[in-house]
């Protein structure tokens, strides 16, 4: 990940987390938590779904130990690209910190407003604190395991920026600030998430942040379900609500229109340390003054944990 993309205030946050890491007290390499019950990598590099984030801390480590994971993701629709990539570290079952990096190719699509082959790219440091509740110990109770969770965004569009930032009245910064509750019904084999997102993201922020109609947060809900089938398999689908800032833009109504996210998943973890997620995708328009259908295709992640 660039230095010059994280910029000051986020190098502040990375040596904060790390220095809470290192000072935390002795801990042990990972190794004690069921397959995937630690979720996997979302695109946004939080541990949890591949949409949306989770209560849960990714990695292996449990209580007292300290673990790590790695993830790269590749979603392909009819019109455009994604590619994800980044790592997390996982301390005592209770703190998260993640890096991400996105890379949306957006082929000729946009070759209409001059930009063919247009490439926006987006860096996050993801921070996450379990505050209450333990899915695993808690799964025979009524009680979820809580977390809070903060998402520093910055975006760099490339040519598309003058018009992000001057016509359209978007930021290429933005932070997102989210609740989670997940519940573990282990007899029933059945894991449920109930995600708050406080976000001012435009198309999660690869079309940058606010809008010149309004750019304060708004809070969205997320939902996630997922069906142990087997220790090593889970299928599952996903729900992600979108804040819709650009919609009123200079471009005209519905421009900029953006839809809710969700997908079908299927997560095979072979061996402790590795999982794969596929999923089939309904990303809704993206830019519909130039692609009017819909974005749905396929996803396929990796992630190694320890």
């Amino acid at each position: 990940m660039s230095p010059e993309l994280i910029g000051p205030s986020w190098r502040c946050v990375l040596a904060a987390a790390l220095l809470t890491l290192a000072c935390a007290g002795p801990a042990t390499a990972a190794g004690g938590k069921l397959r995937l019950t630690g979720g996997v990598s979302s695109v946004d590099g939080a541990a949890g779904g591949g949409l949306t984030p989770w209560a849960l801390i990714g990695s292996q480590a449990t209580e007292g130990e300290t673990g790590a994971t790695a993830f790269v993701s590749r979603l392909r629709t009819q019109d455009y690209a994604l590619t994800a990539y980044g790592v997390a570290l996982g301390w005592n079952d209770r703190l998260e910190l993640s890096l991400a990096r996105q890379s949306l190719d957006t082929g000729n699509q946009l070759a209409p407003l001059g930009l063919p082959g247009l490439q926006l790219r987006q860096d996050i440091v993801g921070l996450k604190w379990r505050v209450a509740g333990e899915a695993l110990l808690d799964s025979d109770t009524p009680w979820p395991q809580v977390a809070v969770g903060l998402l520093a965004k910055r975006l760099d569009a490339g040519a598309l920026t003058p018009t992000l930032t001057g016509a359209l009245g978007a930021r290429t910064r933005g932070t997102e600030v989210y609740l989670s509750a997940s519940k573990l019904l282990l007899a029933q084999g059945v894991l449920l998430n109930a995600t708050l997102r406080a976000t001012s993201a435009n198309q999660g922020g690869l079309l940058g942040f606010g809008a010149a109609t309004g750019g304060g947060l708004r809070v969205q809900p997320e939902l996630s379900l997922a069906w142990l089938l087997r220790r090593d398999l889970a299928v599952g689908v996903e729900w992600r609500s979108k804040a819709d800032r650009l919609r009123d833009s200079a471009l005209g109504a519905g421009a900029l229109a953006e839809d809710d996210w969700r997908d079908l998943f299927v997560a095979w973890a072979p061996s402790p340390a590795l999982s794969f997620t596929l999923a089939w995708v309904d990303l809704g328009r993206i830019v519909p003054a130039v692609q009017p259908r819909r974005q749905r295709g396929a996803y396929l992640s990796v992630q190694a944990a320890f």
